[in-house]
């Protein structure tokens, strides 16, 4: 490894909380307290679960400093600063470490795409340009590009790439990048239904979605692993997977907005195009809520 890690554990990929008027500033200290509280690892804020591309520019960089200032270093606080304009996304990556961000989350271009040779170039522009350390984001079933092992390699050679937030699904590829890259990249899990088997092939950790109902639990699973307590990380594995499952009958962030709802953490409103959640899916949901005893 590089450095000290970002973090170990669970980071949550934090919802923000908004209405049909703006950013819930309030609700949005009170989840970071919250979180923090129950001993989360590190924050992910402005991400695909904080609907960081459907802030206006003002509001992604205001969301990061807010959250900068309110977890006043208690836990780290990554910014999500990835686009399809490398340009853009260099702005907004210099702005979110001037207000403190202690690392950056930058996803794979979206829409345009890019050659690997493309991601190295993108990705190299965006890590000289700042200080702080940056976590690549390889999400395809949303950008339509895999970050490929050999190209991790590549990336790994930039003082300041220091992880991956993988989430392309393949482990066979995952396994990969571990054997290529796994000794100058830290590895986290970006699907809530794989933290054991990344954590397997080296992870440190997953950056959740499902952290947002259960930060102390999704931290205590990885942390569990670490310990060696492989047993009794898998059962909550396989505990929370019809949870994990619910948290994903529709696109992320519609189904946890519903249930940090429900908890009465939010109002259940997301910007267009995305939708309230579908009243099916929704029962489903809640009714798994009731099990797991976050909602009576």
């Amino acid at each position: 490894m590089k450095k000290e890690p970002v973090f170990r554990g669970a980071a949550t990929a934090l919802i923000t909380p908004m209405t049909a008027e703006g950013v819930d500033y309030p609700s949005l200290g009170r989840l970071i307290d919250w979180q923090i509280e129950a001993g989360i690892d590190a924050l992910v804020i402005a991400g695909t679960s904080g609907e960081g591309s459907t802030l206006t520019d003002e509001e992604h960089r205001a969301v990061v400093k807010y959250s900068v200032e309110r977890a006043a270093g208690r836990v780290p606080i990554i910014a999500g600063t990835g686009s399809n304009d490398t340009a853009y996304a260099i702005d907004l990556s210099k702005a979110c470490c001037d207000v403190g961000a202690d690392a950056l989350l930058v996803v794979t271009p979206y829409y345009n795409k890019a050659t690997q040779n493309g991601l190295v170039t993108m990705y190299y522009q965006i890590a000289d340009a700042v200080d702080k350390p940056v976590i690549l984001y390889n999400v395809p079933s949303r950008t339509g590009v895999n970050i490929e092992p050999a190209t991790y390699k590549k990336l790994a050679e930039h003082p300041n790439i220091v992880g991956i937030k993988e989430a392309n699904s393949n482990i066979s590829k995952i396994a990969e990048t571990a054997a290529v890259a796994g000794d100058m990249l830290d590895l986290y899990s970006g699907n809530d239904d794989q933290i054991v088997p990344l954590l397997s092939l080296g992870g440190l950790g997953v950056i959740s979605v499902l952290s947002n109902l259960l930060p102390a639990e999704t931290s205590l699973m990885v942390k569990k692993y670490l310990a060696g307590d492989v047993a009794g990380s898998l059962k909550m594995q396989l505990d929370y997977l019809p949870l994990i499952n619910a948290l994903f009958s529709e696109v992320n962030p519609i189904p946890v907005k519903a249930a940090m709802a429900a908890m009465g953490y939010c109002e259940d409103y997301v910007r267009l195009p995305l939708t309230p959640m579908e009243p099916a899916h929704r029962e489903v949901l809640l009714s798994l809520m009731r099990e797991q005893g976050l909602i009576g």
